[in-house]
């Protein structure tokens, strides 16, 4: 795996290490495992506020509203995928 250098305030790198130390792990996993949970977070934010603007669409919110109900009657045929 490749790595590169980055820097980190004193303080970031003091509670890195002790959480490396805690949960007995490198500290270069630690700081993969909390990258990619602020990418999902991003990501679900992201999420929510798009279907926040799809809300405030009333005509367009509808739409989606029944087709979902579409998409519920699929669930109820006795097919399997």
């Amino acid at each position: 795996m490749q790595t590169a250098t980055i820097r980190i305030s004193a303080p970031a790198h003091s509670l890195l290490r002790e959480m490396a130390r805690k949960e007995k792990k490198p500290m270069q996993a630690i700081i993969d495992q909390a990258l990619e949970a602020y990418r999902r977070q991003r990501f679900l934010d992201g999420l929510g506020a798009d279907f926040a603007t799809l809300r405030e669409d009333a005509a367009e919110w509808t739409r989606v509203e029944a087709e979902r109900t579409e998409w519920d009657k699929t669930l109820a045929d006795g097919e399997d995928a």
